[in-house]
C-alpha cells in the first residue's frame, strides 16, 4: 500500500526510524484496529493511532460525553457534552488526520456480539472499564484468532499486557490467554468503579499512550512485545514493573481439558 506525497510528509519522523520506515508505515496504513471504549484509555489511544496513520479505526462505545469525562477523556471537549462518544471521537480524528477511515459502533459490546465485531479487524485494543466487557473481548479474540492489547486503570495504578492466545510461544506451548492471567472476574462490587473511587486523569493518558505503542509494535513488528508479560504502573511511586505469566493448562479456552 503506497503512501501519498502528503502522507510521506506527515509521517516523516516514522519514515526515518530504522525499525518503522516505509514498509512499517505501509503496514500501519493497511491495518484495521478495533478500539473498545472511547473513554479514559481509549481517548489518548485513538489519538495516537490516528496520528500514527492507522488506516482504519473502529470505535465501540455506547455512551455520551459528560462534563465529568473531560478530566481524563482528552479526545472530547466541552462543546461535545451530550454527543455520542463515537461521534465526538470521529470528529477529533478527522481534524487530526483525514487519511484515517473511522468505523463507529455505538453499541455496548456483549458476549453475543463480540465475535462479529472482532472478526472485522486485524487487532483489538480494549480500554473498557468493566470485567464483563474485558472477558467478552478476550474470549472473542481467542476464538477469532486476533491479537489483543488490554489495559486497566485503578486510582493511582494501572496494568497493560498483550494477548496472542491463538498462537504458540517459542517453547511450543500455547501463549497465555487473558483467563490464564485472570481466571475469573472478581465478585460484583468487590472493586469500586471509577465514579466511586476516582482516577488520576494523567494516568489514563500514560496508559492509553502505552496501549497505542503496543498496537503499533504488534502491527509493525519491532522490539519485544508484552505477550506473556504484565506491565504494572504505580503512579504514586512512579514505578514500572513487569512480571511474566504463562499458559495455564486449566484455562477454559485453550487448556488441556478443551482439546
Amino acid at each position: 500500500m503506497s503512501l501519498t506525497p502528503d502522507e510521506i510528509d506527515r509521517y516523516a519522523r516514522h519514515l526515518v526510524l530504522r525499525d518503522v520506515g516505509g514498509p512499517g508505515q505501509q503496514k500501519l496504513k493497511a491495518a484495521r484496529v478495533l478500539v473498545i471504549g472511547a473513554g479514559g484509555l481509549g481517548a489518548p489511544l485513538i489519538q495516537y493511532l490516528a496520528a500514527a496513520g492507522i488506516g482504519t479505526i473502529g470505535i465501540v462505545d455506547d455512551d455520551t460525553v459528560s462534563l465529568s469525562n473531560l478530566q481524563r477523556q482528552v479526545i472530547h471537549g466541552t462543546p461535545d457534552i451530550g454527543l455520542p462518544k463515537v461521534e465526538s471521537a470521529t470528529d477529533a480524528i478527522r481534524r487530526l488526520n483525514p487519511h484515517v477511515t473511522v468505523e463507529t459502533h455505538a453499541i455496548r459490546l456483549t458476549p453475543e456480539n463480540a465475535r462479529e465485531l472482532v472478526r472485522r479487524y486485524d487487532i483489538v485494543a480494549d480500554g473498557s472499564d468493566n470485567f464483563e466487557t474485558r472477558y467478552a473481548v478476550s474470549d472473542a479474540c481467542f476464538f477469532e484468532k486476533k491479537p489483543l492489547v488490554t489495559a486497566a486503570l485503578g486510582q493511582f495504578d494501572a496494568s497493560l499486557t498483550t494477548i496472542r492466545a491463538h498462537e504458540t510461544g517459542p517453547g511450543g506451548k500455547p501463549n497465555p490467554t487473558y483467563r490464564c492471567l485472570f481466571p475469573a472476574p472478581p465478585p460484583p462490587g468487590a472493586i469500586p468503579t471509577c465514579a466511586e473511587a476516582g482516577v488520576l486523569g494523567a494516568l489514563a493518558g500514560v496508559m492509553g499512550s502505552l496501549m497505542a505503542m503496543e498496537v503499533i509494535r504488534e502491527i509493525v513488528g519491532f522490539g519485544e512485545s508484552l505477550v506473556g508479560r504484565l506491565l504494572m504502573v504505580d503512579a504514586r511511586a512512579m514505578r514500572f514493573d513487569t512480571v511474566r505469566y504463562g499458559w495455564d493448562e486449566g484455562n477454559p479456552l485453550s487448556g488441556t481439558g478443551t482439546q
